[in-house]
């Protein structure tokens, strides 16, 4: 009986050292599980920067609310002249055109570069897009609501296509029959010729050349002998009153029913700007079209 009791305590032993060995051996297993734990966790801390794409777009027209009246300072027009006048000679060379002529149109369609057409567009002439225009454009209030004008990827790119412009439309050809450096032919042949509707323009334009001696380039290209102009001349912009003060022809009228029409402004600015319709303006004022002129009196109300 004793030897069985030894037995069986022998037996009893021997179960429970066994039973400890897989115990153990799964603790180390356990161990070596945790590695890839760590390898996961430095992968997810990986500092790299991350690089943001974002998507592409394929649109070429962009959207200009208003256009806005350009005010800059002779020293811009002076800067702007000193920035182009070798554009505007090589183009006298080589299409015939005025570089005085090509100048005073970049100064007073560009606003001397400053307007919204240049800034957005590099559009210095106010160039529309036309039905044979493949390029870029953009949308601009003008005569009317966001119309089309060409967009162009440098000022110089504006300055070429204006030639082309010019020497490509049948309704511009009387303009090459004028002498190259007749500035005041040409001024008032673009206007006969419906290149802008303001019957001031080629005034604007003469008065440009004149101010800002920009015949000067059309004599370097003939080679003929320049005389500045007389810079002490009074605009002929301002009017003298009865008290012998000067007085500005654009000065607003004490009839709150008129309105008198100041530099830039169109009919669509001035529409917006009563709120009142295109049409009506013409109506009450008797208009076949859309040009206007400074200081002249429209009935607003």
């Amino acid at each position: 009986m004793f030897k069985k009791i030894i037995i069986l305590f022998i037996i009893a032993a021997l179960a429970s050292c066994s039973s400890s060995k897989p115990a153990i051996a799964t603790t180390k297993k356990a161990a070596s599980v945790q590695k890839p734990r760590v390898a996961t966790t430095k992968k997810t801390t990986d500092s790299r920067p991350t690089v943001k794409k974002y998507p592409t777009t394929n649109n070429t027209t962009e959207v200009i609310q208003s256009t806005s009246k350009t005010v800059v300072t002779s020293n811009v027009i002076t800067d702007y002249v000193l920035q182009y006048k070798d554009i505007a000679m090589g183009n006298m060379q080589k299409y015939g055109i005025p570089a005085s002529i090509i100048l005073a149109q970049g100064i007073l369609e560009s606003g001397a570069g400053k307007g919204d057409l240049a800034m957005e567009a590099n559009n210095h002439f106010g160039i529309k897009c036309h039905k044979d225009w493949l390029g870029e454009s953009v949308r601009h209030d003008d005569d009317s609501s966001q119309e089309c004008f060409r967009k162009y990827t440098e000022a110089s790119e504006s300055y070429k296509d204006h030639a082309l412009f010019l020497v490509g439309k049948n309704r511009y050809a009387t303009l090459f029959t004028y002498e190259k450096d007749d500035y005041k032919a040409w001024a008032k042949g673009l206007r006969a010729a419906g290149y802008a509707t303001d019957p001031n323009y080629p005034d604007k334009l003469i008065s440009y050349i004149e101010r800002y001696n920009l015949h000067q380039y059309d004599c370097q290209v003939t080679g003929k002998n320049y005389k500045p102009f007389d810079k002490s001349v009074t605009s002929s912009t301002s009017t003298k009153t009865s008290s012998g003060s000067t007085k500005s022809s654009n000065s607003n009228s004490d009839d709150p029913n008129l309105y008198v029409v100041q530099q830039g402004d169109t009919l669509y600015s001035i529409s917006k700007k009563f709120n009142v319709l295109v049409d009506d303006l013409k109506r009450k004022n008797n208009l076949s079209d859309n040009a206007l002129s400074i200081g002249q009196k429209l009935k607003v109300k």
